[in-house]
């Protein structure tokens, strides 16, 4: 596979992650799409589906937004074109799709997104743009005309009228026409712009990473719920004061220390963050198994040779401290120590597990137990 265009990961990493775009021909050689547009159509009438159209130009207004899920109804309302149906998350339902992810696990799991698919009739685009989170376009239907560069903020110029956040004053750097597997990297930030030529889909691998906000909203109530917050703060040592307006450097010295005391938790901040990162984005997406195993059984499915693979939609990674190692799975997190710290990596190499290595793991009982635990809350399946 091509996946980078001749490049090393070494080199993708160094020259183009997060630094600027890059057009790779045939990143995959003879891709045929795992979806059709009528199959895209039939997700976005499901109610656990995060679905959208937009239309370039509805009686005169920029760019209309309609979430779903639709009726089947909507679709043959639609105009021959000039309009997007966008299917969010398509990895969490078609494990065709989410066999796609494998080439990129040179990208930490936290940083995954998901996996959008846009599908459009002949003009049908989202408007000039720009994101912000790292993002692989594949082709996987028909051809698409991208243009792309120059880099945008909030405070770039938007189109009025529509509640989208298109680029009203955009020129782009560079044109491309994309075949099926053709893919084009862009970093966050990069404006970026594609009309469909005919009937196409794209699929886009999304990598995101959290906000400051996020991160300092996110381990601050994290670490309230982990601990009793509801202390007072004390000051036996009151001094008379001149004014009683002023707020005594002390004060502040007080509130620095306390602060410090409680973010400076190391250990506490990988807790947070790696369930915060495996979290599922709804609650449709990992479901109980439907005929719940015991512990001997899952071994016994094992050792006849039925592999193990992560639910598509679940999110794996780990984090080793000092003499433990922290699992986390789809916003859980499990402690392992000793030689049960090897299952963390076995677990969260890839979404196929290595059933041999996986077998001679479970000849510890607490793992085995932990394993039928995520099969039997749907995060594991037998392929």
């Amino acid at each position: 596979m091509n996946l980078l265009g001749g490049l090393s990961v070494d080199e993708f990493l160094r020259d183009y992650w997060q630094k600027k775009p890059l057009v790779i021909r045939q990143a995959l050689p003879g891709f045929e799409c795992p979806v059709s547009p009528d199959e895209l159509a039939g997700l976005a009438c499901e109610e656990a589906v995060e679905s959208r159209i937009i239309l370039e130009n509805e009686d005169g207004k920029p760019w209309q937004l309609y979430n779903g899920p639709f009726t089947p109804d909507r679709f043959q309302s639609l105009p021959g074109q000039d309009w997007t149906l966008l299917v969010q998350g398509l990895d969490h339902w078609v494990p065709e799709i989410a066999d796609l992810l494998e080439p990129f696990r040179f990208i930490p799991n936290w940083r995954l997104d998901d996996i959008m698919a846009s599908y459009a009739p002949k003009g049908g685009s989202v408007g000039p743009h720009y994101d912000q989170y790292d993002v692989f376009l594949i082709q996987g239907l028909g051809q698409r005309e991208w243009t792309f560069g120059g880099q945008c903020d909030h405070t770039s110029p938007r189109v009025e009228g529509t509640p989208l956040r298109i680029l009203s004053h955009w020129e782009g750097e560079e044109t491309v026409v994309l075949e099926p597997g053709d893919m084009l990297y862009l970093p966050p930030g990069v404006g970026h712009h594609g009309v469909a030529r005919n009937d196409c889909i794209t699929l886009s691998v999304g990598f995101r990473a959290p906000t400051v906000d996020d991160i300092l909203t996110g381990f601050t109530d994290h670490l309230c719920s982990q601990t009793d917050a509801s202390q007072h703060l004390t000051d036996p040592d009151l001094q008379r004061q001149d004014n009683p307006g002023a707020i005594q450097p002390a004060v502040i010295d007080q509130l620095d220390q306390l602060i410090r005391e409680r973010i400076g938790d190391r250990r506490q901040l990988a807790f947070w963050f790696g369930q915060y990162t495996t979290a599922p984005k709804s609650l449709d997406i990992v479901v109980p198994a439907e005929e719940p195993l015991d512990t001997a059984t899952v071994l016994a499915t094992l050792k006849q040779g039925s592999p193990l693979r992560w639910n598509e939609g679940s999110r794996f990674a780990f984090h080793t401290l000092n003499d433990e190692t922290a699992l986390f799975v789809d916003g859980e997190r499990y402690l392992l120590k000793g030689d049960a710290q090897s299952l963390a990596p076995q677990l969260c190499q890839g979404a196929r597990i290595d059933s041999e290595a996986l077998i001679s793991l479970l000849a510890d009982e607490a793992l085995a137990d932990l394993v039928t635990v995520l099969y039997n809350q749907g995060s594991l399946y037998f392929e």
